[in-house]
């Protein structure tokens, strides 16, 4: 069925001119409304006001231009029905068989600072929606453009036939549904005003399929935020390597959360979302040296991340062992030369413009539901803690404490970081009780670092079978949240052996 009518209405004009033009030029008649028809008629392409289709001027400010049987009525028509045709016929309406619509800018409306909930309001389309609703159900019939990218495919195949292939019509009305369900999400999302609304509405858009998912019996895809956010792993650009895997994004993820909880040169290695080292120094050659010693075994086959430009000196280094990824802010020129002449390592590069830390949210899948939680960004300070024992932390304690702290946030529960000169000495993960944890960590621990370490917990020891071992092994400083019911004894057996203990009044446990 040959294209012989279109409806252009478009808030965002990237590149309708020139479709509209092409549109003009293979004789399509083209139908507009208020500022787009000037927009086209100011570049010399012929339009036809709705108005005149309509014989009714625009109303309400703009609010009404296209809501008429004759746009909707020419719109909804199906052609392979005798009927249809008859009653436009009778009604005077010609079809409409081509719609290029995209909406009011809601989305970015809402994100100007001090926006008011008027301007907000006004910026909600109807009848831009409705145009679009309908064209996408009769999309047999009427071909409906939303995105601006499409608009040369969609020349040339009428340049081509004359009309758009039924596969194309499909495809432009899968997309439609998906523009205006992710449109009313977000104005729901701003009335309903709350953290946690009735109802939780995901929109994210694939980036890829992915091989497999965990294992290679599940099939798996990647997706990012519909409304991108800058400098996140899912913009990240990966500028080396193989393919990402679902395993490798799960720890790039959580190698990149805890490297950025530091300013200074840091570096952390992740093994199944768990970090094997951290360290932080005057530079990310010592970082990484002082992160691998931690545990080099675990580290084989890891994850790293850096929260600085990876340079030539670090790069040599991290390519004497087996790394699945590295992720930094930037890698500079000699860097990438050095750690590509391994061909599956993937490099990612996620941007020097780091934003402060974001009000992100969290989600788990449960049997039928999903839970939804704000994302641990809690960073506490020194002078938000208490010292509870006769023992007071001096200076250089304070530093392993505090980082320990960070780390553990980060270290699947029960947790135990074990900490000395700003670097993991030892750390033991997603144990069942925490006295096992600590034993764990203490025993991946170099003796010779433990005397005079420093120990972080994410949660309160619930006997002091914990700190006893830690005694045994030379720990000279606890921090935990405190809150259990035997505290007195905690503390008790840190004053019997002249251990500084701090309590967070915080916790951080991570499922």
């Amino acid at each position: 069925m040959k294209t012989k009518r279109a409806l252009i209405s478009v808030s965002n004009k990237e590149g309708v001119v020139d479709f509209a033009s092409g549109l003009h030029e293979l004789g399509i008649e083209i139908i507009s409304t208020g500022g787009t028809a000037k927009t086209l008629s100011d570049a010399k392409i012929p339009v036809i006001k709705v108005a005149d289709v309509t014989g009714f001027k625009e109303m309400l400010d703009g609010r009404v231009k296209t809501l008429h049987p004759k746009i909707h009525g020419a719109i909804l028509a199906d052609r392979s029905k005798k009927k249809h045709l008859t009653e436009l016929k009778e009604e005077k309406i010609e079809p409409i068989d081509l719609i290029a619509v995209n909406l009011y800018p809601f989305k970015e409306t809402i994100k100007k600072p001090n926006v008011s909930r008027e301007e907000a309001i006004e910026n909600i389309d109807i009848g831009g929606p409705t145009m679009i609703r309908s064209a996408a159900k009769n999309h047999d019939s009427v071909a409906i453009v939303t995105n601006p990218q499409r608009y040369k495919e969609v020349l040339k195949q009428l340049r081509a036939k004359g009309e758009i292939s039924k596969k194309l019509k499909e495809e432009l009305a899968m997309e439609a549904f998906d523009h205006t369900s992710s449109y009313d999400g977000a104005i729901y999302d701003y009335l309903a005003g709350q953290r946690f609304n009735p109802t939780f509405k995901m929109d994210f858009k694939k980036i890829q399929d992915l091989r497999y998912g965990e294992n290679p019996h599940q099939q798996a895809a990647y997706y990012r935020r519909a409304d991108p956010i800058p400098h996140s792993l899912a913009t990240a650009e990966q500028i080396h390597g193989k393919e990402l895997s679902f395993n490798n994004i799960l720890d790039l993820d959580a190698a990149w959360s805890l490297v950025t909880e530091f300013s200074v040169p840091a570096v952390v290695i992740v093994k199944h979302t768990n970090p094997c080292g951290v360290a932080i120094d005057t530079s990310s050659l010592e970082a990484y040296q002082d992160a691998l010693a931690c545990d080099p075994v675990s580290a084989f086959g890891g994850v790293i991340a850096l929260n600085k430009v990876v340079e030539s000196d670090v790069a040599a280094k991290i390519n004497e062992i087996y790394v699945e990824a590295v992720i930094a802010p930037a890698f500079d020129e000699e860097a990438v030369k050095i750690l590509a002449t391994k061909p599956n390592i993937r490099l990612m590069c996620i941007g020097e413009e780091r934003e402060p830390v974001r009000k992100a949210i969290d989600t788990r899948h449960v049997d039928g539901g999903l839970l939804v939680q704000d994302m641990d960004t809690l960073s506490e300070h020194k002078e938000d803690m208490k010292v509870v024992t006769k023992a007071k932390p001096v200076e250089e304690q304070w530093g392993d404490l505090l980082f320990g702290w960070r780390v553990a946030k980060h270290v699947t529960s029960n947790a135990i970081v074990l900490t000395k000169n700003n670097k993991t000495i030892g750390i033991g993960a997603g144990q069942m009780s925490r006295v096992d944890a600590t034993r764990l960590a203490i025993e991946k621990a170099n003796p010779e670092l433990l005397v005079g370490a420093s120990l972080a917990s994410d949660a309160f020891f619930p006997f002091r079978d914990a700190v006893d071992s830690a005694v045994q092994a030379g720990i000279k400083a606890i921090i935990q949240p405190g809150g259990s019911v035997k505290d007195e004894e905690v503390i008790e057996a840190c004053d019997e052996n002249n251990i500084a203990m701090v309590f967070t009044n915080k916790r951080h446990f991570r499922h």
